[in-house]
């Protein structure tokens, strides 16, 4: 028998749930972040609002676990390459935002007579951002790579990794460990933890998700995911060290496996949705009657923390010699407290800290935290304004740093071809890109796939494209075509229905096996153009992926022939070898082109009908080039092999002219200048 009530918990959970979709929904009509709405949905239905929920001790429970899901998240989108690339601008300026703003409020809340353990806890508590909002914003914005955008997320990374050492730091001012020796073991330990972590993530995690992805089953690989990042959050608390340290280190070690974006995509939702109840949690502390009572105190402190964060963000953006621009508009980014300073302050309260060491010091830190979280959107787009007008006038220092790479999922491709799966017809048309010149990336679920792709050279994703975090990755919203190329109707159709979302301009190219297939997904519209296999053969493919970047045609029956692995004949004007092998061709540089080779150029016979060292060895090339000093053709930079450049640099014969019919025109390696030629053929 079936209970006829629901538990206390589902109830609970229902009004979460209910509640925080409708108001997140609210905020997002009115231009604000999901955050925002989810903090307000808590204030409403929580017991200082509606009182529709009272069981704050469950709903903190769930929050605790959107806590560990966002450090486990942020471990794999960190990594270890990444977090070394940026180390600069990361240990550099977040050190210095961090240290100052804690020095500063440390300062000011021991002028006002309080203890320096209080005063140094306040001073972790306003130093750190809000993560979650602040990335989402740029995200939402693509804004994250700019250089407002890398100054705000690199701090934000410090500020994460910096919760780290807090966590230990917070119950030590509460009286719970002294002395030099407590101390010096509690580092310890959590140094040895880190440093296994770290010899697991490079030996044992990757196999143990190449093995479990090979099932082909997500809910397996889910649940491995899920168990990774639980599993080593609590062995790291049975060391007595954070269980946001465990989640952190387990994210780390999934970043080193390839899998990682499809790790990623897949714990996304369970993040989001326990992440929300963790903002929803935020809002039921708020306690409005408090506000009310002390509206100008809560004002008060919110202006200094904002006052405090602006100077000391500003100043470490300007010590690292970013421009003005950057300085004032990162400030503004950052001038908020963030969601683990909540994570600060429960420790806090566990050991008999109070914020500030006020009377209703946790009601005041709460509602300015809220406050600001609230007007943090505001704040992100003022500093868009700030950057945008003092960029034309900014003349200051600017140094270059390691830092200056995109971030956080970012990707670096845009006007590109994204294709999905890595079967045959998807690996003939990444051929057929590469002797085109033309970006592209991969996406595919299967890891065997995906493990040839990356021994070939070729970028490709790990994971499945309908899932967002995959979708951004494979930089989906700056594609300027995605092509389905080995993959059922019903699931072509879910795929491209996701890809409109995303960016409605991109040209959806897909293949089918049978005629009426692709008639009825063209008739569906999420498709712009069907190939199938009844009538055409994959040069079909080759011929539309490339028309859509106005390639040549004779170019595309160069690169198709290339790909099908039919390598052209070299006969007279045909269009892949030379117009006129017979005669010998001289060049003039026009004058005055600002070249200090002219002399070099002669009058040459050509050394053979197309590029040397691909006939002799039956291989393929795009276009052509001759050297104007000795006749020898070579293959162009576009081809596989850049035969041209690679005489150019084994003889020191600088000039190189097309050798394509009807061309006239040369290249300076050396000077790097592109020339206009006046030619004639003599005959032999």
């Amino acid at each position: 028998m079936f209970a006829a009530a629901a538990p206390p918990s589902f109830e609970v959970f229902a009004v979460l749930a209910v509640a925080g979709a409708i108001i997140a929904y609210l905020s997002a009509r009115i231009g604000t972040v999901p955050i925002v709405g989810f903090l307000a949905s808590g204030v409403i239905i929580g017991p200082n609002g509606l009182g529709l929920v009272d069981d704050i001790d469950l709903v903190n429970q769930a929050a605790d676990i959107g806590i560990v899901l966002l450090l486990f998240t942020i471990g794999i989108e960190f990594s270890l390459d990444k977090l070394r690339s940026l180390a600069s601008l990361i240990f550099g300026g977040g050190a210095i935002q961090v240290g100052t703003s804690t020095l500063v409020v440390t300062g000011i809340v021991i002028a006002a007579g309080k203890d320096w353990q209080t005063a140094v806890f306040t001073g972790l508590l306003v130093s750190l951002s809000s993560t979650a909002i602040v990335l989402k914003m740029l995200a939402d914005r693509r804004t994250t790579a700019t250089p407002t955008g890398r100054v705000s997320v690199s701090f934000l990374i410090f500020q994460d990794l910096a919760i780290v050492a807090m966590v230990l730091v917070v119950p030590m001012l509460g009286g719970e460990a002294s002395g030099p020796g407590e101390l010096a073991w509690a580092l310890g330990k959590a140094i040895g933890i880190i440093v296994a972590v770290l010899v697991v993530a490079r030996t044992l995690v990757p196999k143990v998700l190449d093995a479990v992805a090979r099932t082909c089953s997500e809910e397996v690989f889910l649940l491995t995911v899920v168990g990774l990042c639980f599993g080593t959050a609590y062995l790291t608390s049975l060391a007595d060290v954070s269980i946001s340290l465990g989640a952190f280190l387990a994210g780390l070690m999934v970043s080193e496996s390839r899998l990682s974006a499809q790790a990623l995509g897949d714990i996304m939702p369970l993040q989001i949705l326990f992440s929300a109840t963790f903002f929803v949690s935020v809002g039921m502390l708020l306690d409005l009657t408090y506000v009310v009572e002390n509206l100008a105190l809560v004002i008060g402190l919110a202006a200094a923390v904002v006052v405090i964060k602006l100077a000391t963000t500003a100043l470490a953006a300007a010590v690292l010699g970013r421009p003005r621009s950057v300085v004032f508009s990162s400030a503004l980014v950052l001038a908020q407290v963030g969601e683990f300073s909540f994570v600060l302050e429960r420790a806090g309260e566990d050991v008999g800290l109070v914020p500030a060491g006020i009377d209703g010091g946790a009601d005041a830190f709460i509602a300015v935290t809220v406050f600001l979280m609230v007007l943090s959107p505001f704040g992100i787009r003022l500093a868009d304004v700030v950057a945008a007008r003092l960029a034309p006038t900014d003349n200051a220092p600017r140094k270059v740093f390691d830092a200056d790479t995109p971030v956080h999922g970012h990707t670096e491709f845009k006007d590109h071809v994204v294709l999905v799966g890595y079967g045959e017809r998807a690996r003939q048309l990444a051929s057929a890109l590469e002797f085109a010149d033309r970006p592209y990336v991969i996406t595919t679920l299967d890891p065997d796939m995906g493990r040839i792709a990356e021994e070939s050279g070729r970028r490709v994703i790990q994971g499945d494209i309908i899932r967002r975090v995959i979708a951004e990755e494979a930089g989906v919203a700056d594609a300027r075509v995605v092509v389905i190329a080995d993959d059922s109707v019903d699931r072509t159709h879910h795929i491209a229905s996701v890809i409109r979302i995303m960016n409605s301009d991109a040209f959806v190219l897909a293949h089918v096996s049978a005629n009426h297939e692709a008639a009825e997904l063209q008739a569906e519209g999420v498709v712009d153009h069907v190939v199938a296999d009844e009538g055409a053969t994959v040069d079909a493919l080759i011929g539309h992926l490339l028309g859509i970047f106005a390639v040549p045609e004779r170019v595309v029956d160069v690169v198709t022939q290339s790909t099908l692995g039919t390598v052209p004949e070299h006969d007279g004007d045909e269009v892949y070898g030379l117009a006129d092998p017979d005669s010998i061709v001289v060049t003039h540089l026009v004058p005055d082109e600002g070249c200090d080779h002219k002399g070099s150029v002669q009058a040459v016979r050509p050394s053979a009908t197309g590029c040397e060292e691909c006939m002799k060895t039956g291989d393929r090339w795009v276009h052509l080039r001759m050297c104007v000093t000795c006749g020898f053709v070579g293959c162009c930079d576009s081809s596989p092999h850049r035969h041209a450049r690679a005489h150019s640099q084994e003889t020191g014969h600088p000039i190189m002219r097309s050798a394509e019919p009807g061309e006239d025109w040369a290249y300076c390696f050396e000077d790097r200048v592109t020339f206009e030629l006046e030619s004639e053929s003599v005959d032999d």
